[in-house]
C-alpha cells in the first residue's frame, strides 16, 4: 500500500510513511471488508461515514508537518484510523466524533492497540474542542461549507489546519496557518468527503441541493 499508492504519488515525509506501515488498517474497518482494507479507495464504516483512501490520509497528514511534540485536534474520528496515524506522529491527539457508536468503536480499537495518547470525544466537531485548545495542528476529515471560525480560533501561533471545503459534488483541500491574528491559506487538490455536520457544517438540505 505504502509503496504503490503513496510513495509513487509523491509523499516523501519519512515519518508519515513509517506510521502508515505500522498501523494495521484492517482492524479499523468492518470485518466483512477487511480483505479490501489496503485497497486504493475509501470504505464504508457505518453511520454513512467512510474510512478515507490511504493516499488522502497520507497527504493530509503530511500537510500538517508534524514533528512529534504537537497537540493535535482531529474533527471526525470515524473508524479511528487517522487518529492512530496521528498518535505516532504527535504528542497528544484529541478527536471529536458526532456519532456515539463510531466514537465508542474507535476508542475501543485505539485502546486495544495501545494508542493511549488519543482522547476520543463525542460532540459537534464543527465547533472544535475548546477544553484542550490551543492546537498546533487541526485536521478535518469531512467537507465544510467554509472554514469554521472556532477551528481557526483554536489554532496556536504557527498552527496549521487542513480541511476539505466545498459542496457535495467536489471540494478543495485547503491548508490554513495562523500568524498572530492573521491567517494565510493555500489550496491543494480536489477531493471528495462526506459532509461536516453541526453548527458550522452542512445541513442535509444544503448538502443535497
Amino acid at each position: 500500500m505504502v509503496i504503490h499508492q503513496i510513495e509513487r504519488r509523491g509523499i516523501r515525509d519519512k515519518r508519515v510513511l513509517e506510521a502508515l506501515k505500522i498501523v494495521p488498517r484492517h482492524v479499523f474497518v468492518p470485518e466483512s471488508m477487511q480483505d479490501s482494507a489496503y485497497e486504493d479507495g475509501p470504505l464504508p464504516i457505518g453511520c454513512k461515514q467512510t474510512i478515507s483512501q490511504p493516499y488522502i490520509v497520507a497527504l493530509m497528514t503530511s500537510l500538517l508537518r508534524l514533528e512529534g511534540e504537537e497537540n493535535v485536534l482531529e474533527i471526525g474520528t470515524g473508524s479511528g484510523y487517522q487518529a492512530a496515524i496521528l498518535a505516532i506522529l504527535a504528542k497528544t491527539v484529541h478527536t471529536v466524533e458526532l456519532h456515539p457508536q463510531l466514537a465508542e468503536q474507535a476508542a475501543a480499537v485505539l485502546h486495544s492497540l495501545g494508542y493511549d495518547n488519543v482522547h476520543v470525544h463525542i460532540g459537534d466537531g464543527s465547533q472544535g474542542w475548546e477544553p484542550a485548545a490551543p492546537y498546533d495542528a487541526i485536521i478535518v476529515t469531512a467537507a465544510a461549507p467554509e472554514v469554521p471560525k472556532p477551528l481557526l480560533n483554536q489554532l496556536s501561533e504557527g498552527g496549521r489546519l487542513v480541511i476539505p471545503v466545498g459542496p457535495s459534488y467536489v471540494q478543495t483541500l485547503e491548508v490554513w496557518q495562523r500568524e498572530g491574528n492573521q491567517f494565510t491559506s493555500e489550496r491543494d487538490i480536489p477531493v471528495s468527503f462526506v459532509p461536516l455536520r453541526g453548527k458550522y457544517g452542512w445541513s442535509e438540505e444544503e448538502w443535497n441541493r
